[in-house]
């Protein structure tokens, strides 16, 4: 089992810059696919990105294509998201999990594990 531990929120400006980091811990984390979500108040859970166990394939929701990028390192069992030109839209709190079932990478039904979740605030 892959536990998590989400970092790197907080609040910046509109147009600004932030990386978060998941921390994963147990020895089979390089099996799963991991997936970044967020949920906004209000609003249900969305992935907003996803990767493939080697990093080769990638998944990004439409509204944040060509500004985030997600990366992982099997060798420390970390995942990070890069969040580039913030908009308040994006405001919410981002989660990442491991992926454990079959499916879409859009779809948080195949995602488990998730984490306690980092605060980004994106002000106007």
């Amino acid at each position: 089992q892959v536990r998590v531990e989400e970092s790197g929120g907080g609040l910046v400006q509109a147009g600004e810059s932030l990386s978060l980091s998941c921390a994963a811990s147990g020895h089979t984390f390089s099996a799963y696919a991991m997936g970044w979500s967020r949920q906004a108040p209000g609003k249900e859970r969305e992935v907003v990105a996803a990767i493939n166990w080697s990093g080769a394939n990638t998944y990004y929701r439409d509204s944040v294509k060509g500004r985030f990028t997600i990366s992982r390192d099997n060798a420390k069992n970390t995942v990070t998201l890069q969040m580039n030109r913030l908009k308040p839209e994006d405001t919410a709190i981002y989660y990442c999990a491991p992926k454990v079932a079959s499916g879409p990478y859009s779809e948080t039904d195949y995602y488990d594990h998730w984490g306690q979740g980092t605060q980004v605030t994106v002000s106007s």
